[in-house]
């Protein structure tokens, strides 16, 4: 019988300690310890097929240029938008968590991937949900209902009994699995019976090992879980995608070290009070850290939205103050968004600074370069900022498309909805350059906005770097401004 012991562990960032200490001396938190026992397993490696029958060989260190591998293709999913987030795919032994707040979506978008492909076999392991609330979820998603439908249209004509017409299992995808297990050992033996092609967890605070004689979701439980899987995704060269849950001040629930310990972090966002959802990319080490997918819920599932410009503009009838379009990116995506300002006189002596989707301290940057620089007095108003379409952006290049918002509020003068802007203010009052202005313009002439603010700073003029940015090439009227004086004159004067 192996030897257990008792350990301490902070709740916060993982650290364990040999007794209890009121200040973690990793994150500097108070009170975080909680006692934990612990019961070291006579083997390190999880009892499943791949470990258990292999043997074990000493690496060995090689030289850089004696290495060979070949370039495998990704795993391709029908869901585009997730593909973009992932890098172009999925990638064989790769170990994925995703974490969002609490009905946002996550079980949904997992098993709304696990229904559509069909060429698969698909593991979906549930320690949260028993199989019939699976299946209830499961003919709520588009793709069942579509394969109903036209099973129905099929048979028409023909005589089917009740059950037949209620649970038409035999058109259901085939290749997706559901087992409602906790316990590690187990999922692991049904693995190995099953030898399944992709192996979605929800959710990984809910399975426990008996290695750790601990409850399920405690630190040392997430990490000893988290760390079979990983070993069963290299070692199987097996996809894995774990759901984590997430704490109230947003970050993923168990240690810090979880999030280093998988290849890729998505975080689910968007507003439960809005349609639209945001996949964003925390971290990935197969493609761009700063991508995102956004998608529309719906009542029978997920819809992709692949055009997302179009959805973060609101269609107005007449012209409105405190209301401009920028340009700005997302990975490798040009977006245009609606930034709102509202100005108005402080009411309780105290001015208010409120932003949704924005930094607040960025915000007030930019109230102190209006006052100091432009000569607009609003050290005694209240100033609210928001970014429509409940995303949040931290493109600097939506600075001038909010100053101009705030001035246009603050004036009550409404700005043309065929112009938009893309430029970073400086300290200074100067317009500096953003990175990829092609595709902003672009994607400004592609929904037919008439004209588009720019740096002058944009286009390169002496140096190594001799080339000209091509105005003529596009239709759209681009203005090359240079301080923030000049943006206002245009758009005011």
């Amino acid at each position: 019988m192996a030897k257990s012991k008792i350990a301490y562990f902070c709740q916060s960032c993982g650290y364990e300690a040999a007794k209890w200490l009121g200040k973690c001396p990793s994150c500097s938190q108070w009170n975080t310890f909680v006692e934990e026992i612990l019961e070291k397993p006579n083997t390190s490696v999880p009892n499943w097929k791949a470990t258990s029958t292999t043997q074990q060989r000493a690496n060995k260190p090689v030289q850089v240029a004696d290495i060979t591998f070949t370039d495998e293709d990704r795993l391709i999913t029908p869901d585009a938008e997730f593909n973009r987030v992932l890098g172009g795919g999925i990638v064989a032994g790769s170990l994925v968590l995703i974490g969002g707040e609490p009905g946002i979506g996550k079980s949904t978008l997992m098993l709304q991937l696990a229904l559509n492909m069909p060429n698969l076999k698909v593991l979906y392991v549930s320690g949260e949900e028993s199989e019939r609330q699976i299946k209830m979820r499961a003919e709520r998603l588009q793709e069942v209902v579509g394969q109903r439908s036209r099973v129905r249209d099929q048979r028409l004509g023909e005589k089917l009994n009740k059950s037949e017409i209620e649970h038409p299992n035999s058109e259901i995808n085939r290749g997706c699995y559901i087992l409602t297990e906790t316990s590690t050992q187990n999922i692991f033996k049904q693995i190995e019976q099953l030898e399944p092609d992709l192996v979605v967890i929800d959710s990984i605070q809910t399975l426990h090992s008996a290695h750790i004689e601990s409850t399920p979701g405690s630190v040392s439980q997430v990490r000893e879980c988290t760390a079979e899987m990983l070993r069963f995704a290299k070692e199987s060269s097996t996809p894995v995608f774990l759901i984590g849950h997430i704490t109230k001040d947003g970050m993923i629930a168990g240690p810090k070290i979880l999030e280093h310990m998988v290849d890729t972090v998505l975080q689910f966002e968007g507003d439960r009070h809005h349609v639209y959802r945001i996949l964003r990319t925390v971290k990935n080490r197969f493609g761009s850290s700063s991508e995102l997918g956004i998608y529309e819920m719906l009542g029978e599932g997920l819809r992709e939205v692949s055009n997302p410009s179009e959805i973060l503009l609101s269609q107005r009838d007449e012209p409105l103050s405190g209301i401009t379009i920028s340009a700005t990116l997302e990975g490798m995506r040009p977006m245009l968004i609606e930034t709102q300002a509202l100005v108005s006189i402080s009411a309780y002596g105290t001015p208010q600074r409120t932003a949704t989707g924005f930094d607040t301290r960025r915000m007030s940057m930019l109230l102190a370069v209006l006052e100091k620089r432009c000569g607009f007095k609003l050290g005694a108003k209240d100033v609210f900022l928001n970014i429509t379409g409940g995303i949040r952006v931290e493109d600097p290049a939506i600075d001038l498309g909010l100053a101009a918002a705030i001035i246009s509020s603050h004036e009550d003068i409404p700005i043309s909805s065929k112009t938009c802007f893309a430029g970073e203010i400086g300290l200074s009052g100067e317009i500096r350059a953003v990175n990829r202005v092609e595709q902003r313009i672009a994607e400004a002439q592609k929904l037919g906005f008439e004209q588009i603010f720019i740096s002058k700073y944009n286009l390169p003029s002496g140096g190594q770097d001799k080339r000209k940015m091509d105005l003529s090439r596009y239709k759209i009227e681009v203005k090359v401004v240079s301080n923030i004086e000049e943006v206002f004159g245009l758009l005011f004067g």
